[in-house]
């Protein structure tokens, strides 16, 4: 039986739907009796906090069966943080943006700018606070704290739980744990990540973990999308890119509006 090592990649802002794909790639590692060995290649500036606890766990449950080792990219921040820290061993550029421990609820009110132009909105709703969080009206003060209270609540399951894996107590954590964000290098004096290296060095520790040569690597992704299949190659190529860019674009602009927890 020849032993590999796989190589995963994640680029892009944490979603249910763009992370529920690779939790299938990571359960699916678990049980390949070839592979020794995972290499978690992530670059993300977070996401949803649903969405990033649950790409943390299954680093974590595929850590449990086979070694993984987390490669931050350009951002290992917040949501994406926490899925590294599913990892045995963390590695970052030393020019990587790390931490950004955190918990945000945007809500953007928009009554009085659909006003000026001319919309009016009507909100039929049953229960008080119903309409509170659609993006509409302000806030009341009693709603601001329900809300905030929920913030707090997953801020201090955060806060727990990169004291665990860090093996450091809360007290430690919690003056780190500001929404701030360090350089990989102010990360390890930190102790927020383990070693300074690139993709290859993470890769090479991995070698060194499981004993398969760094040249068994070999890349697991999720399966294409039909669109991306049918436009594959030529000019097609192009225009898809362009495409799924816009697309990307205007998510990531409408993606802070939505109005979930963020991590």
């Amino acid at each position: 039986m020849r032993e590999q090592l796989a190589h995963v990649t994640f680029r892009g802002a944490i979603r249910e739907r763009s992370v529920e794909p690779y939790l299938r790639v990571l359960r699916a590692l678990g049980d390949r009796r070839r592979v020794k060995g995972v290499l978690l290649d992530i670059s993300s500036g977070g996401g949803e906090s649903i969405a990033s606890t649950d790409f943390y766990l299954a680093v974590k449950r595929l850590d449990a069966a086979k070694p993984v080792v987390a490669s931050i990219g350009s951002a290992g921040a917040s949501g994406a943080y926490m899925a590294a820290l599913g990892a045995r061993r963390v590695y970052a550029y030393p020019d990587s943006i790390v931490g950004s421990i955190g918990v945000i609820h945007p809500h953007v009110a928009v009554r009085d700018l659909l006003r000026r132009v001319g919309v009016e909105v009507d909100l039929v709703h049953a229960g008080e606070h119903k309409d509170a969080y659609q993006g509409y009206r302000p806030l009341t003060g009693e709603e601001r704290t329900k809300l905030q209270a929920v913030t707090q609540d997953t801020y201090e399951g955060f806060v727990a739980l990169v004291a665990r894996e860090r093996k450091r107590p809360v007290e430690e954590i919690r003056p780190l744990a500001t929404g701030e964000f360090w350089s990989g290098t102010r990360s390890l004096q930190l102790g927020l990540v383990d070693a300074l290296g690139d993709r290859t060095a993470a890769l090479e520790e991995l070698s060194r973990i499981t004993g398969v040569p760094v040249g068994k690597t070999v890349r697991f992704a999720p399966p294409r999308s039909f669109v991306e299949r049918f436009f594959s190659g030529g000019a097609g190529a192009f225009a898809d890119a362009v495409a799924v860019r816009v697309h990307d674009s205007v998510e990531e602009s409408l993606f802070d509006w939505g109005g979930g927890l963020l991590r």
